[in-house]
């Protein structure tokens, strides 16, 4: 009875969306060198998966930082890699180049 169960509900999830097993995620790109952040400020959606791209451009290490999202990476010169937030509510929130604390702060702005 179990087998039988378990294969009605994998061809039960069969016809089901791809969407509902994964949730969406809104990518936007950033670009580091040394100590520019581009663009300064990132607009996104609320409730929704956050993936920025980070690449650095520079010729100096570059460090994204967020205290308050819990976030952080660095990245060698040349080297590109992404960071993941879970979903947002609406405000907004500061990074910064852990590397370049004398630039000015980017941020994540989520309506």
């Amino acid at each position: 009875m179990k087998t039988l169960l378990s294969f009605l509900l994998v061809i039960a999830c069969s016809f089901l969306p791809q969407s509902v097993f994964a949730a969406e995620k809104y990518t936007v790109e950033l670009e580091m060198k040394n100590g520019d952040l581009i663009p300064r400020v990132l607009e996104v959606p609320a409730k929704t998966i956050i993936r920025i791209k980070i690449t650095n451009t520079g010729t100096e290490p570059a460090e994204f930082e967020s205290i308050q999202l819990r976030k952080e990476k660095v990245l060698a010169p040349g080297a590109s890699s992404v960071v993941v937030i879970a979903p947002l509510k609406p405000g907004t929130y500061t990074f910064f180049d852990d590397f370049h604390l004398s630039s000015p702060k980017g941020e994540i702005v989520a309506k």
